[in-house]
């Protein structure tokens, strides 16, 4: 008899539920989040257990490894954003959701995550790190740069912050406190710089553009840490089916929900990869500085909307662009920004 096991995964604890083919509940058990406990709970099942699915949450790694190094190896990862239940339900708790995941699972619905290589994951986190420290030295410049402006009525551009020194702070803002704000400012700008040098080093030691993502580097706007960037948040490209698929995991696709011309509300934003979001929009802004056709693209949708809608358009033309260079590994062709 097969068996098909939903754990329900939280901070602490895990709620195992097992079912068979006949959605007859054979086993359930809140559990902590200990491995070996788990793999103890579950090994009675190991034989008739075809396969199991945890929700994707943000600790799934290390469930979802150790259960396929023991030998669970048809592992599947829930994504709990395409998965409605059904609304008139009056009561709902873990035993219930971790039940429901094995039964999606048994009818073959089931929304479905990737499962990223575990061994492409530690670069890949390295990168989203960078992602991270850039967007606080962007924030730490525009501090920087609205707080000299503020007391002293100095434009200064973000180029100019590169050579900005101690002293030049000091001549400018003269007061003890200021300087010492201005300071932490400029310190922190600077010790962000290196860390993410540190990095960019570091990833382009260990990894080496695949044969699929190499193309992306004849899009304009898109170099060395972009195109590693997109390559190791994409994994491969064939999961996605269509175009669109990628657009909107890309995050670079409207969420409003339109009928008969009218708002019907908006649908979860969230929904995709943030990480692939913000390097289209960095690839957006890059883009345009050094292509006339982009340009041309996104002043015409900025004189139609706005700055932010601009970029959004724009970053969908991108992301469909990059999607068959990297599927049917071509180079960048100027004609497609038209179509």
């Amino acid at each position: 008899m097969e068996l098909y096991a939903g754990l329900d995964l939280h901070s602490r604890n895990t709620y195992i539920a097992i079912m068979d083919t006949a959605f007859k509940r054979v086993f359930k058990k809140r559990v902590p989040n200990d491995l070996d406990q788990i793999l103890q709970v579950l090994s009675p099942f190991h034989e008739q257990l075809a396969g199991y699915v945890v929700e994707s949450t943000f600790n799934w790694y290390w469930l979802i490894d150790g259960l396929m190094d023991a030998g669970y190896e048809d592992a599947h990862l829930a994504n709990p954003a395409a998965i409605k239940q059904y609304e008139g339900l009056k009561y709902s708790d873990d035993q219930h959701d971790a039940f429901f995941l094995a039964k999606l699972l048994i009818l073959g619905i089931l929304p479905e995550g990737y499962i990223y290589p575990k061994e492409h994951r530690p670069v890949r986190d390295l990168a989203r790190k960078r992602m991270f420290l850039v967007r606080h030295k962007t924030a730490n410049i525009l501090s920087l740069q609205s707080f000299i402006q503020r007391c002293c009525a100095i434009r200064i551009s973000a180029n100019d912050i590169r050579h900005l020194t101690g002293a030049d702070l000091q001549n400018w803002l003269k007061e003890e406190f200021l300087v010492c704000t201005a300071k932490t400012s400029l310190d922190t700008i600077n010790f962000l710089k290196r860390k993410i040098i540190l990095i960019e080093k570091a990833i382009i030691k260990k990894v080496k553009l695949n044969k699929g993502f190499r193309q992306l580097l004849t899009v304009p706007g898109i170099g060395n840490i972009l195109a590693m960037t997109i390559m190791l948040e994409v994994g491969d490209i064939n999961r996605f089916a269509k175009v669109g698929n990628f657009a909107s995991y890309c995050r670079c696709v409207p969420s409003q929900r339109l009928s008969a011309g009218k708002s019907k509300g908006r649908g979860n934003r969230k929904n995709g990869n943030r990480y692939l979001s913000w390097a289209f929009t960095e690839a957006v802004h890059l883009g345009r500085r050094h292509n006339e056709q982009f340009r041309r693209y996104y002043n015409r949708k900025y004189a139609e909307v706005n700055t932010s809608l601009a970029t959004k358009a724009l970053g969908n033309k991108l992301a469909r662009i990059c999607y068959y260079i990297m599927r049917d590994q071509v180079p960048f062709r100027e004609e497609l920004i038209a179509h």
